[in-house]
């Protein structure tokens, strides 16, 4: 347990010297995030130097927020529940209720952390305030990746209880200090996280058996060298835990993606433009002035006839989309006049299921759901 004293010095120095994954990989996992990002998610492309620049603030500011601290690590393995059956509660109230506010506090609030900063980011979309939607997002990115450093989520966090001490720092800094550059991955196409919670607590569960893979590691260098700053024991350690090292970072990078999708998608889809994001809009209403038609047929088979119409002169742009926003076909994208506006789209191309129209103008988007069932 990291015993939490309020508005003491020993918790501002435990605070600079738990810094996750170091600043340098705090900035990898922010900015492979956006590997992850689908096409509907261009528009925050803008974000990355953003999102990247402050990754690391959440640990800057443990120096002088005395509230701040519990939020980059769960003590899990501290919790008798967890030893016996492999997970904790996972709401608020129940965790506190069962054990008490104090233990919860000194064993770390990680989880939760991470859900609210989840949930601000939200509620920022909806209300469309984009400078504090930028800041949780830069926040959210850090309390995810904390989640994926395995050494933030046990009570021996730097070893000192196993004989590995300082393996915290000589893990996520002192190794990657040197090998940073080749922690490379693609990204995977975003999800929608449908229980965030769930969500937060089950990559924790996932990721706890690497703690004892870092021990381990850790081992096995000191037998190779026992001086720990040298590059013998940096080699050794790495040779030990690159395979998944890597695999943490990619996971973290996706499920960083993961909520910020989900976070926009609950929110509405709201565009940074000022527009917003409609989905199956009914048949006869028009948005700002622009009508896009329920598709017919629909279950279409071999065609299908879209149908749209303009009140003023705008860019426009037509397309048939997955359900993860990737653009399947372009159908239109030119320079329009206001008027009525048809277009036939034969179906011989895609492969029967759900897909999307799309109709993007310099305003806003609207979105009509369609089925494929060829036979």
């Amino acid at each position: 347990m990291r015993k939490y004293t309020l508005y003491t010095t020993v918790v501002i120095a435990l605070s600079l010297m738990l810094i996750s994954w170091g600043n340098q990989g705090h900035k990898i996992i922010s900015a492979f995030a956006f590997l992850s990002f689908n096409e509907e998610m261009s528009q925050f492309n803008d974000w990355k130097s953003f999102l990247v620049d402050h990754a690391s603030d959440p640990d800057y500011r443990r120096s002088n927020d005395p509230y701040e601290g519990p939020k980059h690590y769960l003590d899990i393995d501290n919790y008798p529940e967890f030893v016996s059956e492999g997970k904790i509660a996972h709401d608020w109230l129940s965790v506190v209720s069962q054990h008490n506010y104090d233990f919860v506090i000194d064993n770390g609030t990680l989880p939760w952390a991470t859900v609210a900063t989840y949930d601000s980011l939200r509620t920022c979309f909806e209300r469309r305030d984009w400078a504090k939607a930028k800041v949780f997002a830069a926040d959210l990115g850090h309390y995810v990746a904390d989640g994926f450093m395995p050494m933030h989520i046990t009570i021996n966090y730097d070893g000192k209880m196993t004989g590995n001490d300082g393996i915290h720092s000589l893990y996520e800094t002192s190794m990657l200090g040197v090998y940073a550059s080749q922690i490379v991955y693609e990204g995977d196409a975003p999800k929608l996280v449908e229980n965030v919670s769930d969500y937060v607590f089950d990559y924790i569960y996932r990721n706890y058996p690497y703690v004892d893979s870092v021990l381990i590691a850790d081992d096995y260098a000191r037998s190779v060298s026992s001086s720990t700053t040298s590059s013998e024991y940096k080699a050794a350690l790495w040779e030990k835990t690159e395979k998944f090292t890597v695999a943490l970072f990619k996971e973290a990078s996706h499920s960083v993606a993961d909520l910020f999708y989900t976070a926009w998608v609950k929110a509405g889809r709201p565009l940074i433009s000022g527009g917003f994001y409609y989905t199956d809009v009914p048949s006869v209403s028009v948005i700002g002035g622009v009508k896009l038609n329920h598709v017919f047929p629909n279950p279409a088979s071999t065609s299908a006839e879209i149908r749209y119409s303009l009140d003023k002169a705008t860019k426009v742009k037509l397309e048939i989309i997955d359900t993860l926003g990737q653009t399947m076909i372009t159908l239109a994208d030119f320079d329009a006049q206001p008027g009525e506006y048809s277009c036939r789209w034969g179906n011989e191309s895609l492969a029967n299921g759900s897909y999307f129209v799309r109709l993007k103008t310099d305003e806003l988007q609207l979105v009509r759901r369609m089925v494929l069932t060829k036979e």
